[in-house]
């Protein structure tokens, strides 16, 4: 079984750009190109898949139904996907115990799929007017064909 290890290589090879797979109500794939990286869920610190979701975003409404999704990382011919529950936190989403700030929760998510930005205050403003959301998808099964 392939591990986040190598999951992490073909981000970091293809500009951590990944396919979120999610199931719509008639159970056909929605299979958005987003941009994806690895790093510690802040509910529980387990190494996660996280993706930054604009508010308005369709995908939203098929991971709040299904609460599962695949995240499919490539490097030319060389993949692995990564198959767990997705787990939401955003201004939309109920946030899970602790006080943390769903700004600085993007921030991490962002920092992970390899973003940066000039002026965080600007940064903050823009996810927050735009209902951004943190999206978390647990690791529980990795295939590759590597």
């Amino acid at each position: 079984m392939a591990d986040l290890d190598l999951v992490k290589e073909l981000a970091l090879a293809d500009d951590y750009l990944a396919v979120l797979c999610t199931t719509r109500r008639d159970s056909t794939v929605h299979a958005p190109l987003v941009k994806a990286g690895i790093l510690d869920d802040p509910e529980d610190g387990e190494l996660s898949v996280g993706i930054v979701v604009a508010g308005s975003a369709i995908k939203l409404e098929h991971l709040r139904r299904s609460k599962t999704a695949t995240v499919v990382f490539k490097d030319g011919w060389q993949w692995a996907a990564v198959t767990g529950p997705a787990r939401l936190e955003g201004p939309d989403d109920p946030m899970p115990t602790g006080s943390r700030r769903v700004a600085d929760v993007i921030r991490d998510v962002y920092r992970s799929a390899g973003g940066t930005h000039d002026d965080w205050g600007a940064f903050d403003r823009a996810m927050a007017e735009d209902r951004r959301c943190a999206v978390f998808v647990k690791a529980l099964d990795i295939i590759s064909n590597g």
